[in-house]
């Protein structure tokens, strides 16, 4: 058994390295509002698809070879699978970066932030209904307590939760759907992820796009965004997935709110309220509490 958690190590330390990136995304995207949320949507999915199909074309030829072979050796039904849950799984991500971008931008904020606290919750949820992830008692209290720390923080914002509410599930049904998504190699599966959602955003993008002059400083951070905070987070996200079962994943999410709100009150002095700390100090000890038996384990 100690064995089997040791073989987990690596898949932990994917899964919170993309969480742990996403967390800091503010401090890019802060810089950044100066310009319309939805070109920087549409640069960063472009950026990120152009990135992968370069190399996965030119630079490593044997990657696009190898999965080729992998794909010829599926079964008939395999290869709908593979890429149906593929395209879903682009579908997914365009949806559900547009719906947050949306939710931010004619919504609230705080729209925007509650999807990435419900969305565990859901994510765990739709795992032990759909997947059949079994969860312990100690860990069905975590998302109790999980759930209740979302409440304290949603108070006297109910309409924001709807908005929220669109955004968690289009990310928890990624994750769902990616979790056996595992007969060709993650970084091949995402190549054809972000190129597809480019495809899906292409016929927008005429009729969206508010400026085509911008400077050097615009393209640069998109880059970033793209390299930095899209293809490293989602391909260690997606290389956990062989190892971390999905409720694991969504209830790991909860770094990056965790995060997202200690840079907003320590970095960019935002104001916070006592009821703000106990909600997010509560969902802290969930973490801990939903991942104490492997956590003690993987520490040894």
């Amino acid at each position: 058994m100690a064995k089997n958690y040791a073989n987990v190590k690596k898949y932990y330390a994917a899964a919170l390295s993309a969480f742990i990136i996403w967390g800091f995304i503010s401090l890019l995207l802060r810089p950044m509002h100066i310009y319309p949320s939805l070109d920087i949507l549409f640069y960063r999915v472009f950026f990120s698809a152009s990135i992968m199909a370069i190399i996965v074309l030119f630079v490593s030829p044997n990657l696009r070879k190898n999965n080729l072979n992998l794909f010829k050796a599926l079964s008939p039904a395999e290869k709908k699978y593979t890429v149906v849950n593929s395209l879903v799984g682009g579908a997914l991500l365009t949806f559900n970066w547009f719906f947050f971008i949306y939710a931010m931008n004619n919504i609230s904020i705080k729209a925007a932030s509650y999807a990435y606290l419900i969305c565990p919750i859901i994510t765990t949820v739709l795992a032990y209904f759909i997947l059949k992830e079994k969860l312990t008692k100690q860990q069905w209290l975590a998302v109790l307590i999980s759930f209740i720390s979302c409440a304290i923080l949603a108070l006297n914002h109910f309409t924001d939760l709807i908005y929220s509410l669109i955004v968690a599930l289009s990310y928890a049904l990624y994750l769902i759907t990616q979790r056996n998504n595992n007969k060709l190699e993650k970084f091949f599966i995402l190549t054809i992820q972000l190129i597809f959602s480019a495809i899906c955003l292409m016929p927008f993008y005429p009729y969206f796009i508010t400026s085509t002059q911008y400077a050097f400083p615009f393209y640069f951070q998109v880059l970033i965004l793209a390299v930095m905070f899209t293809i490293l987070p989602l391909w260690l996200n997606l290389y956990a997935l062989k190892g971390v079962n999905s409720s694991t994943m969504g209830i790991l999410l909860y770094i990056n709110p965790i995060l997202n709100f200690a840079v907003a009150a320590l970095i960019f002095n935002e104001a916070t309220e006592l009821l703000q700390i106990v909600g997010y100090a509560a969902i802290f000890i969930s973490i801990i509490l939903f991942n104490w038996v492997r956590l003690k384990s993987i520490l040894k």
